[in-house]
């Protein structure tokens, strides 16, 4: 480790030129992620259609987001688009939706297949909008089906791909996207989903041009266009900011507050019930290097405010489960934690290398996970206000984290508090790793004495790291590598080919995207085989004795 940096830079050539690398020089893939609970075994493939054309050297990689649509009720259905006539006049008879459903198989509710040709003139999406093309349901390889939900429910995926979003049914194995949203040249960076949505608007996109959508999921699910329905429009032109979007979140909450992170360190909060407005002027920035939080002259209007975060692109951003904290990552490799409502900076500290370019919170808001260009994996302590621990497993850049919200964890005597948490990691070396978190077992080093040799654990003082918790607004540098306790993953696999970009949690599995558009399923271990796997350890540990 006291070559890390020159290790950093090695991973960095290595991770800029991995996509090279051929099938064939990696060792073969496992169908299934061995742990102490059981087995998850790889149900099926999700990824763009195989006529589609990308380049492998994008401006942006790929990102996942999991929608989870709920049952819609009477006052809520969207009303058809107007400007579609196929989708208007579209009329599914009970006959066409039962052979349909015997056709699919179990997936989200009755459905009707329809097929839609290629992308017809470039059309506008929303009034005076002239800088996307067709958008909708396309096919690059003449007619693919577009199946359209008419029911409202169900679990998707939604990731993009070049200049394309993909819409997948999360529960059906078929390996094509049900739905694509075309943005000619203005690639989609990242996106977001609001499952408590009250109007129907609950899927945010992004793009590389500074550019914001907000759309209803079920809307363009149930429309059979080749164009987006009923998207609102937010920095149309780059009014606002006209740098790259780097990160899009909803407010938990919020009642349709959303925050954009841009590239140039400045993060907005627009309010999708509200309209763009032609007056965006904001006092200039005086310090590049100081938080500052600047507001729009009519609360009537969008964007509500301007956070000034950092100098240089804000990598990634994450709400506490609550909503009442912010944390951001950037290229300057600052984690930073924000009181979101009382807009104030809480604490913050840097990477031990690089740039962080991924952040998660646990469920229950007292940890806070980093990753980035030190292939380290950051613990942050929100109580303690400094990193409490370090993740070291990687062999390239982490580019994605994740708590395990649906793990099964221990509980401390009657209590009902989290002693151990499980979370995963990602990176750029193909690996997907599993943690488990147990702060009671973490050993805090101790200060050393004389100067030199390495740490000691059972004699001596507390380092002086441990001292105290830093005052609020404050930023830590990055700490010495003696302090900081280190742990190690509970599983390293490599479940992917390419570079991984992300992953995601859910009740019934856990999701893998590599940066090339591929998205793998694994489901979790059922409960026979998490009985077994326990039975096989204790009787191993028996036959010990």
């Amino acid at each position: 480790m006291n070559n890390h940096n020159n290790n950093n830079n090695n991973n960095g050539m290595m991770s800029s030129s991995s996509s090279s690398i051929t099938n064939s020089q990696l060792p073969g893939l496992k169908a299934h992620i061995k742990t102490p609970e059981g087995r998850y075994k790889f149900q099926y493939e999700k990824t763009h259609p195989s006529g589609f054309l990308h380049y492998t050297n994008s401006k942006v990689i790929t990102k996942l987001t999991v929608a989870h649509l709920k049952e819609r009720t009477a006052q809520s259905q969207p009303t058809p688009s107007s400007s579609s006539s196929s989708s208007s006049s579209y009329s599914a008879s009970s006959s066409v939706r039962l052979v349909a459903s015997k056709l699919l198989g179990a997936g989200n509710g009755s459905r009707t297949l329809s097929f839609v040709g290629l992308n017809g003139p470039s059309k506008a999406v929303a009034a005076g909008t002239n800088r996307i093309g067709s958008m909708g349901g396309i096919s690059p390889s003449n007619n693919f089906p577009i199946i359209s939900n008419f029911d409202g429910k169900g679990s998707y995926l939604i990731f993009n791909v070049g200049d394309t979003i993909f819409i997948s049914d999360l529960n059906t194995p078929d390996k094509d996207p049900i739905k694509s949203l075309h943005f000619s040249s203005l690639n989609p960076v990242c996106h977001a989903f609001d499952p408590e949505s009250k109007d129907g608007h609950d899927l945010l996109i992004g793009l590389y041009s500074g550019d914001v959508y907000s759309l209803s999921l079920r809307q363009q699910l149930q429309d059979v266009g080749k164009r987006l329905v009923g998207a609102q429009h937010h920095n149309k032109d780059g009014l606002v900011n006209n740098s790259r979007c780097t990160s899009i979140a909803w407010v938990p909450g919020g009642d349709g507050t959303f925050v954009v992170a841009h590239a140039d360190g400045n993060l907005y909060i627009y309010d999708k019930n509200k309209e763009g407005s032609a007056d965006t002027a904001l006092p200039v920035i005086k310090d590049q290097t100081q938080f500052s939080v600047a507001h729009t002259r009519s609360s009537r209007t969008n964007p509500v405010a301007r956070w000034h975060i950092c100098q240089g692109p804000i990598s990634h951003i994450a709400f506490s489960n609550d909503g009442s904290h912010l944390a951001t990552v950037g290229r300057d490799g600052y984690l930073r934690v924000f009181d979101y409502s009382k807009e104030q900076l809480i604490c913050g500290g840097k990477s031990y290398y690089g740039a962080l370019l991924c952040c998660a919170w646990s469920m229950d808001g007292k940890y806070i996970l980093a990753g980035g260009e030190d292939d380290l994996v950051h613990v942050w302590s929100m109580d303690e206000h400094k990193v409490v621990a370090w993740g070291e497993g990687h062999g390239s850049w982490v580019s994605g984290v994740a708590f395990d919200s649906y793990w099964s964890t221990p509980t401390s005597d009657g209590s009902g508090e989290s002693i151990m948490y499980r979370f995963g990691s990602v990176g750029q070396d193909t690996q997907l790793l599993l943690w488990d978190l147990v702060m009671d077992e973490i050993v805090v080093p101790l200060r050393r004495y004389p100067t030199g040799g390495s740490p000691t654990y059972s004699t001596g003082s507390q380092s002086s790291y441990w001292d105290s918790i830093s005052p609020v607004g404050t930023l830590q540098p990055s700490p010495s590598i003696r302090n900081v306790p280190k742990i190690s993953p509970l599983v390293v696999q490599r479940v992917h080919t390419d570079p991984l970009s992300g992953l995601v949690f859910t009740k019934e599995s856990i999701l893998t995207v590599c940066r090339e558009g591929h998205v793998k399923v694994w489901t979790r271990p059922v409960p026979s085989e998490s009985n077994s796997s326990n039975s096989e350890t204790a009787l191993n540990t028996s036959s010990k004795e």
